[in-house]
């Protein structure tokens, strides 16, 4: 989720190929050159309009070859959490920061994005390995590719940009989870202060469910 090396030039942006930025195991696919490019994803199918999953279930329930092949495609949906509008709802809840230095940081994401602190919403130690770890809830609706992007800056100069596909989810009481590749914080005495963030939950329609924005600090020690 940030930045980068002390020996990187200031200017220098984490896309630079030279990777002095975070390092992350497996992932290339979830790096994102700009900010800009959310808004010129590659070209998609048309599809028609969306249809309230109940009226979906209910549509040739007769049919029991056909039945059972929409309960196949659509898996373990909870019939509870159906809606009579065609709209997913996505809520997330919680975002826990683990590394292997210190406990799980829980932190509960408002509604509106806006963490209500004062001061940074957390602070990372310089060079320490941690996980980004995602919680959320689908209800009404199936939700399709569900994308996170993310994106900081410091100082006003954008630093790191990264976005991640989390999936296609079926509407269910419990809680998804989705566990981030790991990255590691830089280190370095350039490197240390406050970072500003804005980070983005949209699926397959660039219907956005949340935009977070808040503030970290990254820091010699953790606080």
């Amino acid at each position: 989720m940030v930045l980068k090396d002390e020996e990187m030039k200031a200017g220098e942006s984490s896309e630079d190929p030279k990777g002095q930025g975070l390092s992350r195991k497996n992932s290339h696919s979830s790096m994102c050159p700009t900010d800009d490019d959310e808004e010129e994803e590659d070209r998609k199918l048309e599809l028609g309009p969306m249809v309230a999953l109940k009226e979906q279930l209910e549509k040739d329930k007769d049919d029991e070859s056909l039945r059972r092949w929409k309960e196949q495609l659509l898996g373990s949906v909870d019939l509870e959490e159906v809606g009579e509008t065609p709209d997913p709802v996505v809520k997330i809840l919680t975002l826990t920061i683990r590394s292997p230095d210190r406990d799980d940081m829980v932190l509960t994401i408002p509604e509106n994005g806006k963490p209500t602190s004062k001061g940074p919403w957390f602070t990372l130690k310089e060079g320490s390995k941690y996980t980004l770890i995602f919680t959320f809830r689908v209800t009404n609706n199936i939700v399709s590719g569900l994308r996170y992007s993310n994106t900081v800056w410091k100082t006003g100069i954008k630093v790191y940009s990264r976005k991640e596909m989390l999936g296609t989810f079926s509407p269910q009481a419990e809680p998804y989870t989705h566990v981030m590749f790991e990255e590691t914080a830089p280190s370095g005495l350039l490197v240390r202060g406050s970072y500003s963030v804005k980070s983005k939950f949209v699926d397959d329609d660039d219907k956005c469910y949340l935009e977070n924005n808040y503030t970290f600090d990254i820091r010699k020690n953790w606080l």
